[in-house]
């Protein structure tokens, strides 16, 4: 006589199983926390448990550092040719094509003047998920002419940075940027217009090296990758051990290139106390 009967039939595994819809939740990748989307977005895309900060896009910065409606995107269509006819795994225009259509990004960055809690700013939005967020021809013109806009209007400018650094595919083309954003933000500076930089994760390469260090306020999310070349380069370069949190946000506000670390969800008030201190 068995001690246990079956009250249902035909009891499987997957039978028990919930049916859970893909794409709803996300894992943390600093505490594994698992976090519903709309939760995560509610939160400005910071962990509920950790603090840790998910890296977004140039969309998601625009719609809760910009008030309602008030963003006027400039130069929108601007795209990157092929002047160097480049290729490696696959031809340069080719991986700007399918780049474009899967982000529906016309390159990394994103510019135009709005409105942050009613005071007129211009800004660019730069977007990791472009080609690694590399700063190419187009990016360097776009946020060259923000500049401009800031210059011509006489109001603020605030560069949200993102990138993996220079686009090789364009090499020179690429490099040259770096004098074109740099010298337009001298004249900037000499008319006593105040440019915020905020860094976020990652912000490295010819970017960390032109206009995202030469802020009048340089601001930094909590924990961001910062650098010029990346740890396991300068760990090679130097034979030592680098120290702990080295390259991260907190790391370099201690040593003096940052001037504050900013929880995201605080970085629209701080953006507008600035403006009104600075203004």
């Amino acid at each position: 006589m068995s001690w246990f009967k079956r009250s249902k039939q035909n009891i499987s595994p997957e039978s028990q199983k919930r049916s859970m819809p893909d794409g709803q939740w996300i894992k943390c990748q600093e505490c594994d926390e698992i976090i519903h989307n709309k939760q995560l977005e509610i939160n400005l895309w910071v962990c509920l448990k950790c603090n840790f900060h998910f890296r977004i896009g140039a969309d998601e910065y625009i719609s809760f550092l910009m008030d309602d409606g008030s963003f006027k995107e400039y130069d929108k269509k601007m795209k990157s040719g092929d002047p160097l006819e480049f290729v490696d795994t696959k031809k340069y225009s080719e991986r700007t094509s399918s780049t474009i259509k899967k982000t529906g990004l016309n390159d990394a960055v994103k510019t135009g003047i709005g409105k942050l809690n009613g005071k007129k700013v211009s800004a660019a939005f730069m977007d990791f998920r472009f080609i690694g967020g590399s700063m190419g021809s187009v990016v360097g013109e776009k946020i060259a002419r923000a500049i401009d806009r800031a210059f011509e209007n006489k109001i603020p400018l605030i560069i949200i940075s993102q990138s993996g650094g220079a686009r090789m595919m364009e090499a020179a083309y690429s490099l040259m940027q770096m004098a074109k954003t740099s010298s337009r933000l001298a004249r900037l500076a000499d008319a006593k217009i105040p440019y915020i930089s905020v860094l976020t994760d990652p912000t490295t390469g010819g970017t960390t090296a032109s206009y995202a260090m030469l802020g009048d306020v340089i601001l930094a999310e909590p924990k961001a990758l910062i650098g010029f070349a990346g740890p396991r380069v300068i760990k090679e370069t130097i034979g030592k051990d680098l120290p702990p949190g080295f390259q991260r946000s907190e790391f370099l506000l201690e040593h003096g290139f940052v001037d504050c670390v900013v929880q995201r969800k605080e970085l629209k008030n701080n953006l507008s106390a600035l403006i009104d201190f600075m203004m």
